[in-house]
């Protein structure tokens, strides 16, 4: 049994925006009911006393603050529940947050090579000091099991596979991308070989992909936009979907189409894209399809 907290749905940046005036972003200022979120990340816990967080957002504080299971213990004047945290990318999204756990309580930090090579590169991540913050490489493909503080095993797996997607947005100036830029997660409860999969960033359900997601009892996947071109239409930038690294909406749907799976939730959700909204077309199509827009906070159980 694997216990599951919805820590955020939004993408980058999360809605509101802090310097979006769109209509979502305005509607979440002004407290519509399901239209704030903050940035992608999920807890896991198969215990229920000690948690694995995926990816570090930069409302990780925040994050923390609202979800009563990664409290500090009763009675206890420094400690935290979190025993890892397993990133996805190097993004700033994914990493930033990071900066929030450095003050002595230990934990694993779980990276591809790539993104432990972008966190050694920057001076400013030496607050997760190495007697306290335990750095691990993990490989495309290669099961891992998690460990408890202890030493002990959590009882649960994780294999990493590549997926189609981008490097880290400040990068791009600099660097054409590698291998490790965008994973994908598939966690595995040892007890009962139940799976879920964590795709937060993907540009496409290719041939490579499509293994990993079969089998699953639940899948967080991409949702940043409803459709490739919609930043553009709505004249929020120059970019398209794909050319940030992520498949639209309406194209994962379909890619999902012959993809067996009973739980599908939508994740890192822009604050451009019309499917927030609860009442709007957009909303119905994507629940008639089977799939779910959940807000922080959510609790879910494998």
């Amino acid at each position: 049994m694997i216990d599951i907290v919805i820590l955020g749905s939004a993408a980058g940046g999360g809605v509101p925006q802090w310097n979006c005036g769109c209509t979502n972003c305005r509607d979440a200022r002004n407290g519509q009911p399901g239209m704030s979120a903050t940035q992608a990340s999920v807890a896991f816990s198969g215990d229920g006393q000690n948690w694995f967080l995926i990816n570090a957002s930069p409302d990780l504080r925040q994050q923390l603050a609202q979800t009563p299971v990664l409290h500090p213990a009763p009675g206890q004047l420094r400690h935290s529940p979190i025993a890892g945290v397993v990133l996805t990318n190097g993004e700033i999204d994914a990493i930033t947050g990071l900066l929030t756990l450095r003050e002595g309580s230990p934990f694993t930090l779980y990276a591809h090579e790539r993104v432990l090579g972008i966190l050694d590169a920057n001076p400013i991540f030496n607050a997760l000091k190495p007697g306290v913050v335990d750095r691990r490489a993990i490989g495309l493909g290669a099961p891992f099991a998690l460990t408890l503080p202890d030493g002990s095993p959590a009882g649960i797996e994780v294999t990493p596979f590549a997926a189609p997607g981008k490097t880290a947005l400040f990068l791009e100036d600099t660097d054409e991308g590698q291998e490790g830029d965008t994973l994908g997660l598939r966690i595995t409860d040892l007890s009962d070989g139940k799976s879920f999969v964590f795709l937060a960033a993907c540009a496409g359900i290719t041939d490579a992909v499509r293994p990993w997601l079969e089998g699953a009892e639940l899948v967080f996947f991409d949702g940043t936009v409803w459709r490739d071109d919609e930043l553009i239409v709505q004249g929020l930038g120059q970019k398209t979907g794909q050319r940030m690294g992520h498949i639209s909406m309406q194209d994962a749907i379909a890619g999902f189409s012959a993809i067996e799976i009973p739980r599908k939730v939508f994740l890192h959700i822009n604050n451009s894209n019309p499917a927030l909204r609860p009442e709007s077309d957009e909303r119905a199509r994507v629940e008639a399809a089977g799939w779910a827009i959940l807000a922080d906070g959510t609790e879910l159980r494998l």
